[in-house]
């Protein structure tokens, strides 16, 4: 158990608010914070929550996006109605809405939060929800993403004199917009595991993406084929990520947490459990301990099956990253069970468990050419393994 880790939270992140009807809900980090509370994860003598808030300020904000960008969600912030598609604003998936800039700073502040508060070296993990905003682009908005958090602190670390950023993503859809700040920069490797960008928003992410010139093989992409659930999602994280970590010896650890793998959410075709992202979140823990000396910031992101998945989802990746694991099948409390049916009147999942019991199957056992999982691993690992000096074929080739 970590000796102290801290959760980001303030009840005006839920300022980010594109409106009624769009996926990107705030509730969802209400719900999740509600059920963390009532199964008393905020209550353990090694856990502190960072409240308030500090909104980022343009001059951090601007370390990863441009000015023009910048200025231009200034003045949409004021013009609900306006339309910018140049840079990504009053689009069916960023509708524009009042004070947008202030909001999307706040939830930029969070995620900083958490990175200074690791960097003074007061906590080994923090957790911030109401982060993720991965598809945010330098100079345009995508993907209910206006400012790129994590972009923003990923940023900082290195302006503190980091020189090893390992960032992980498991959101159903690629981190493109992370990528694309850190391209080609040697300093930080970027991890997506994300569906196929032949079936899913965004469109990228293939193997062959694997960094610019200066930085190749720092951006890591494994397309799962549609339709995969636990076993064969795990199979494949723990067939590249533990392997380009242990390469590139992180300082620090930084991973989305996006919920939209699992089978339940409407905007994406994987089929992953509770239970198996569950188990993504153990490993994440044991990586971040084991490689990057036990430094771990994660965030929210994606995941719209508000009341099914992200509130236990996230609930047990707080317990995880705060060293007091929740029992999948525990009941879910009868409080907060009471309080989704008063206030959205829709019946919450009664237990922390969907009733798997997954595993991973390690790569190097029983590898199958002609299965497309199997053939998105390889593809991934023929593509970055070399530039790391480590084994692509699995030794049951040889």
């Amino acid at each position: 158990m970590s000796d102290r880790v801290g959760v980001v939270w303030d009840d005006a992140l839920v300022g980010y608010d594109f409106g009624p009807g769009h996926p990107m809900a705030p509730v969802r980090v209400q719900l999740a914070m509600r059920l963390a509370a009532e199964l008393g994860l905020f209550a353990a003598d090694n856990v502190e929550v960072l409240t308030p808030v500090v909104p980022a300020t343009r001059e951090e904000i601007e370390r990863v996006h441009t000015a023009e960008y910048v200025t231009a969600v200034v003045a949409a912030s004021s013009q609900p109605s306006l339309v910018d598609p140049a840079h990504g604003l009053g689009s069916a998936d960023v509708p524009v809405f009042a004070h947008m800039h202030a909001e999307s700073a706040r939830v930029a502040g969070a995620t900083l939060a958490g990175a200074k508060a690791i960097h003074a070296g007061g906590f080994d993990h923090v957790v911030s929800l109401a982060g993720g905003l991965h598809h945010a682009m330098p100079g345009a908005a995508e993907g209910f993403c206006v400012y790129n958090d994590l972009g923003v602190a990923i940023q900082w670390l290195l302006d503190q004199g980091y020189e090893r950023i390992a960032y992980v993503d498991v959101d159903v859809h690629h981190g493109d917009g992370v990528q694309a700040m850190f391209w080609d920069d040697p300093r930080v490797v970027t991890i997506s595991l994300h569906e196929s960008p032949k079936t899913l928003f965004p469109g990228s992410g293939y193997p062959h993406e694997c960094g610019g010139p200066n930085a190749p093989g720092t951006a890591v992409n494994v397309a799962i084929p549609a339709g995969t659930g636990d076993q064969g999602w795990l199979r494949a994280f723990a067939a590249v990520v533990p392997d380009v970590l242990a390469a590139f010896e992180p300082q620090i650890l930084v991973t989305q947490q996006g919920t939209d793998a699992h089978l339940q959410d409407p905007l994406a075709h994987l089929t992953m459990s509770i239970d198996g992202q569950r188990m993504s979140y153990e490993l994440l823990h044991r990586w971040a301990h084991r490689y990057a000396g036990g430094r771990w910031l994660a965030v929210g992101g994606g995941g719209y099956a508000w009341v099914e998945v992200v509130p236990r989802a996230w609930a047990h990746l707080i317990a995880e990253i705060t060293g007091h694991p929740v029992d999948p099948s525990t009941m879910v409390p009868q409080e907060y069970c009471t309080y989704v049916q008063e206030s959205l009147g829709r019946s919450s999942p009664g237990r922390m468990t969907d009733g798997h019991t997954p595993w991973a199957r390690p790569f190097d056992n029983g590898f199958d050419p002609d299965d497309p999982l199997d053939q998105a691993v390889i593809a991934t690992r023929r593509a970055v393994f070399p530039h790391w000096g480590l084994v692509v074929e699995p030794t049951d080739w040889f």
